[in-house]
């Protein structure tokens, strides 16, 4: 072997290695393996809809014997996912809560990349055709309602991440079609980056966030990761956000303040709003430490998104929060 096929052969070993090296980091940081499937009592089924000329898709899951007037759970997924990569990131939380309570749960597909939530810096077009998300959820729960035989004043939607964006628009534009939302991983976008238009009186909303997100920042600032990927427009602190719902309803006073421990040391603060009539409410649940992530038990999140902890359980929680309304 000659000095120049030496000199080819060790090039071609040091980027080979730097490939390796380059997928454990991948390996690392962003791959996490599937939560077990659970043993479910129901069926999940897949349909679509049409809606303003376009064919809109989602999953939906019915425990068996599903009572008439149940009540009916949207849950939204986040930026560039889908039904199945919100069922799996939640480790089925959902639908094991749904066995348990008896309830339907039903998982949109957006149309575009994103929601087309209150802020106005998303990439929700596909083809340069925009659609109307808010709308497409108004029609599937009409659907839903008449299929499953829902209660149509039961209807509740949790949303992470963009999904939990997009809970907040229909808290502040449709707020006589939801009895409650649930926001995780969500802000209220900033004055220069608001488009919606808020009508009435918002419905009771949680609102639940990590101190450690780094992608969308619990202090406010920019939604971004690592400052170089998916920039998404500038928000308000989920403090200003719990604050910004509480004055829409009208809720006068500071709120009430709890701060409880996990069975793992973390620290979980709740701040309620509570009107004096008890018909509305704003609680901000603060998980100190936490990332990117809907804490529970069964499924793992990149650690790029920061510390995930097993507890406390949120679909519990988001589930504990809608049945408190539902009262």
């Amino acid at each position: 072997m000659n000095r120049i096929q030496r000199f080819l052969v060790r090039g071609l070993l040091a980027f080979l290695g730097l490939l390796a090296v380059l997928a454990a980091l991948v390996a690392y940081f962003v791959y996490t393996p599937d939560p077990e499937l659970p043993q479910l009592s129901g069926t999940l089924s897949q349909g679509t809809l049409e809606v303003a000329g376009l064919t809109r898709s989602y999953r939906s899951y019915v425990p068996k014997g599903l009572p008439e007037g149940a009540a009916l759970v949207l849950v939204l997924h986040g930026s560039g996912e889908g039904p199945q990569a919100v069922r799996k990131g939640t480790g089925y939380g959902f639908e094991r809560l749904a066995d348990q309570h008896g309830f339907a749960v039903v998982y949109p597909k957006s149309f575009g990349f994103d929601w087309n939530d209150c802020s106005s810096i998303g990439n929700t077009a596909v083809n340069g055709v925009r659609a109307d998300d808010a709308g497409f959820l108004a029609a599937l729960v009409d659907t839903l309602v008449g299929e499953i035989g829902v209660d149509p004043k039961q209807v509740f939607a949790a949303g992470v991440s963009n999904g939990g964006s997009m809970a907040m628009r229909l808290a502040l534009e449709q707020p006589t079609r939801y009895r409650a939302l649930a926001a995780a991983l969500a802000n209220v976008p900033a004055p220069q980056n608001f488009q919606c238009q808020p009508v009435g009186q918002p419905p009771s909303i949680m609102i639940l966030n990590g101190t450690e997100d780094p992608l969308v920042p619990y202090a406010g600032g920019e939604i971004n990761l690592l400052g170089l990927f998916y920039k998404g427009g500038q928000v308000i602190s989920s403090t200003a956000s719990a604050q910004y719902f509480a004055d829409r309803n009208a809720i006068a006073g500071t709120p009430q303040v709890s701060l409880t421990h996990t069975a793992q040391g973390a620290q979980v603060e709740h701040a309620v709003w509570r009107a004096a009539d008890g018909r509305s409410e704003v609680e901000l649940v603060t998980l100190h430490g936490a990332g990117h992530v809907l804490p529970q038990p069964w499924a793992r999140r990149p650690r790029l998104l920061g510390p995930a902890p097993e507890e406390p359980n949120g679909p519990a929680m988001i589930w504990a929060f809608f049945e408190r309304q539902s009262k």
